[in-house]
């Protein structure tokens, strides 16, 4: 097993991918630079760990049956494509849904939940890591309470910056759809903070 910030992906996967003749460095320039964003991705849709590892194993098998259709400009958006659709298809054979607690994430995940990404800046006193912990967990119980439709879309644009067309080519609906689900989720979230915090 290969673990990274992308979980395990099984050496079959990646076996497969070094077997198949000119699919190899197609893959390896076209998706493995976005392995990570697909696994964060993967992970939002099924919040659960071990869940996202199956899907993104999945979808990279698909990605690469499929790696010489590709032909739009964004490689990250047909990748995120993929995922997506794995991760429904994953979802609906499962038939539940799991909420992704913060004592799930690893100490990497942690960090960058409550940094912003910057791993190895200094905290400033534990107080400000207790508040920052405290206000990461609200802030992701609220994106998960919100609707599916919502939640991806907010995760792909806020989270993962996707543009507002690449949205709507992952999602596959109009980009007025895409950000009227963005500017209601972004309301929902607000309104949610508002609340929790009065």
């Amino acid at each position: 097993m290969r673990a990274g910030i992308f979980g395990a992906i099984s050496e079959s996967v990646l076996e497969v991918q070094f077997t198949q003749d000119g699919k190899n460095a197609r893959f390896v320039a076209l998706v493995e630079p976005h392995l990570g964003d697909a696994y964060a991705f993967a992970r939002w849709i099924t919040r659960d760990r071990d869940d996202a590892d199956e899907v993104l194993q999945e979808a990279c098998i698909r990605a690469l049956g499929a790696i010489e259709q590709q032909s739009g400009p964004s490689a990250r958006a047909w990748l995120l494509t993929i995922v997506r659709n794995t991760a429904y298809t994953w979802l609906k054979e499962k038939k539940r849904l799991k909420l992704v607690g913060l004592d799930d994430l690893s100490e990497g995940d942690l960090v960058r939940v409550e940094e912003g990404g910057a791993e190895g800046r200094p905290i400033a006193d534990p107080e400000a890591v207790m508040i920052a912990r405290a206000e990461a967990q609200q802030l992701e119980g609220l994106i998960s309470g919100l609707p599916v439709e919502f939640r991806e879309t907010l995760v792909l644009r806020d989270i993962q910056g996707l543009g507002y067309h690449e949205i709507a080519e992952v999602t596959g609906v109009p980009v007025g759809t895409v950000m009227s689900r963005l500017a209601r989720a972004r309301k929902r979230l607000i309104v949610g903070l508002r609340e929790a915090n009065s």
